[in-house]
């Protein structure tokens, strides 16, 4: 170490930190502009501004993508001083007013002096202000000086609009870079331009950090900011920032909805978390495949089956009770999809009818008899799917009694007919970290039943450990709280985003049909789904959509006209309290991988 030290001796004898720092070149010649290291730099002088300002002066500036930066500095006057200088400065400039002819051009000048002299010295006497000096520099800078005056005159007509009147600071270049360097360096030459004064109150107008951004610390990449190419990251399970983990996508078809909606499936699988997606028009079965997921298929081809009356030992948890009641409640709403919405005599004959096909399988409401037995002793094994009944069981009930003839006749199709794949014992097992519901050879017409019965599933696994952080994906979910489904459904897919968060989980509402989200019940359920998303992810869409969704949310006048305006892979992000127009991004690894490149 002493024979390095003493080797390198020469080296730190001549070497600084300020040479280290120093740029390689810099070129002083033009007076427009200065050049350090490649890059033009060339600067403006805020001269004036709106003798009231009822916004904040930077706010555009900030959130622009234009290369720049932004020096303010505040000098804080002596009150005493100041009032002393004022009150001479008031009396002098009432003499001359009273004194001087009427008929002079320099009158009105005059006036407006005296009547702001009068204002900074009531405010400083009555209201206990201080008085400061504001100086405000703006450099902008890149590699081709054309983008760079581009930029300049951009900048000039935003600060005009802003009630800011700027001067270009030729022959001064060097003073302005140096002044908006972190050094503090705001030299006299140029403070004699800028200076202007400025009460404490006014200061506010000139707070610069307004830029909205979100950078949660253990978040994943979402994309950047569409004005100010900041980073958004995001972590929707950070209980101390966000009420729930629950989202919503809306968007029109083709506007990138769907690839977001992977690309947080992606993202998330890498970090270990559960996911559980319900997919009707089959766009995450190569997705499912690459990330090495299970993979259920449904319909009239598929070689799954799920047992639409199977009790999963997860169903409640543990040291709960109530088994087959619960089972019992969902099956309900599974049967008012099939039968057709059902008063409450009907539903009081349909659990009658429930109760007798469970105890054929000697199932009733004690739990115990959810557990296998071996002479009278309980062993702590829980009950498969083919020691339950299954639809052709409850059909045989149904048959018994004339009051339930209506509802076996429209059973048959689940029984004897095109929809007896729903007749099965389950033969699959849900313990990846991702399972996929391919629902899409239901049809158009058959589509909520499976939504709902994997639903009720996939909840069931949501349920099982309080610890873990898992998800589930209800994609199209109009058709589970829309017009053609009904309040029993809608109440149970309510009931999942309002307390998913208790079990560590997160629900995901997408859909392209807004209106009918807001169709049932006069929009009570989508409102309340909408109202329980701590983020929200508005895509393009329609106008009419526009108008139906600024009546359950708070969007601005602006925000509707952004919506409408948005490019594909573009949207307005409701994160909390903040909102953000944000650019999807993803890498050419995860695009190949989402869009199915070789």
């Amino acid at each position: 170490m002493k024979k390095k030290k003493k080797s390198n001796s020469i080296i730190q004898g001549s070497i600084d930190i300020k040479n280290e720092i120093y740029p390689s070149y810099v070129n002083l010649q033009n007076p427009k502009f200065i050049e350090v290291d490649n890059l033009y730099y060339s600067g403006l002088i805020a001269v004036d501004y709106y003798r009231e300002q009822n916004d904040l002066i930077l706010k555009n500036l900030i959130e622009t993508n234009i290369d720049m930066n932004i020096s303010m500095f505040y000098e804080k006057q002596d009150t005493y001083k100041m009032i002393k200088e004022l009150t001479y400065h008031i009396g002098n400039v009432g003499v001359e007013i009273k004194e001087s002819n009427e008929n002079r051009q320099d009158m009105d000048i005059a006036a407006f002096t005296y009547n702001d002299a009068k204002y900074i010295r009531r405010e400083m006497q009555i209201n206990n202000e201080d008085l400061y000096f504001l100086y405000l520099y703006i450099i902008i800078y890149d590699k081709d000086f054309k983008k760079l005056e581009y930029f300049l005159n951009k900048i000039e007509g935003i600060t005009q609009s802003k009630g800011i009147k700027t001067r270009r600071a030729n022959f001064r270049q060097e003073e302005i870079y140096l002044a908006t360097l972190p050094i503090m360096e705001n030299r006299e030459i140029i403070k004699q331009a800028s200076r202007r004064n400025v009460l404490t109150s006014g200061l506010l107008a000139t707070y610069p950090f307004i830029s909205s951004t979100i950078f949660d610390e253990d978040g994943i990449f979402i994309g950047t900011n569409i004005y100010n190419n900041s980073l958004v990251f995001i972590d929707r399970y950070n209980t101390q920032k966000y009420k729930n983990a629950n989202i919503c996508i809306f968007g029109t078809s083709g506007a990138g909805k769907s690839f977001y909606t992977k690309l947080l499936i992606l993202r998330y699988k890498l970090l270990g978390i559960k996911q559980y997606i319900i997919d009707p028009e089959r766009e995450y079965v190569n997705l499912c495949t690459k990330l090495d997921g299970t993979y259920i298929k449904l319909g009239p081809t598929s070689k799954t089956y799920i047992n639409v009356l199977d009790i999963r030992k997860e169903s409640i948890e543990d040291g709960e009770q109530g088994y087959l009641a619960t089972k019992i409640s969902k099956l309900i709403g599974f049967f008012n999809l099939i039968f057709g919405e059902m008063n409450e005599e009907e539903k009081a004959i349909i659990e009658e009818k429930l109760i007798e096909t469970y105890k054929s399988k000697k199932i009733t409401f004690n739990d115990e008899s959810l557990y296998k037995q071996d002479k009278n002793k309980i062993i702590k094994e829980f009950k498969k799917s083919k020691d339950m009944p299954k639809l052709q069981d409850f059909y045989e009930i149904l048959k018994k009694d004339e009051r339930t003839k209506k509802f076996k006749t429209k059973l048959i199709p689940f029984v004897e007919g095109s929809m007896k794949f729903f007749n099965n014992y389950t033969n699959i097992e849900l313990d990846n970290d991702l399972v996929v519901a391919d629902i899409y050879d239901l049809g158009e017409e058959n589509l909520q039943y499976g939504m709902y019965l994997f639903t009720e599933i996939f909840w069931d696994k949501i349920k099982e450990n309080r610890e873990e952080k898992k998800a589930i994906y209800l994609d199209e979910i109009w058709r589970l709280i829309g017009v053609t489904s009904n309040k029993n459904v809608a109440s149970f897919i309510y009931k999942i985003f309002k307390t998913i968060r208790k079990y560590g989980g997160s629900s995901v509402a997408i859909t392209q049909d807004i209106s009918d989200i807001f169709s049932l019940e006069e929009g009570i359920y989508g409102k309340s789904i909408l109202n329980n998303s701590s983020i929200k992810t508005f895509f393009s869409l329609e106008e009419e959509n526009i108008k139906i969704l600024s009546e359950y949310s708070n969007l601005s006048e602006k925000e509707k006209i952004e919506i409408k305006s948005l490019k594909r892979g573009e949207c307005l992000m409701f994160a909390g309290d903040e909102h953000i127009l944000t650019k999807i991004e993803a890498s050419k690894l995860e695009i190949e991988i989402l869009e199915n490149k070789k």
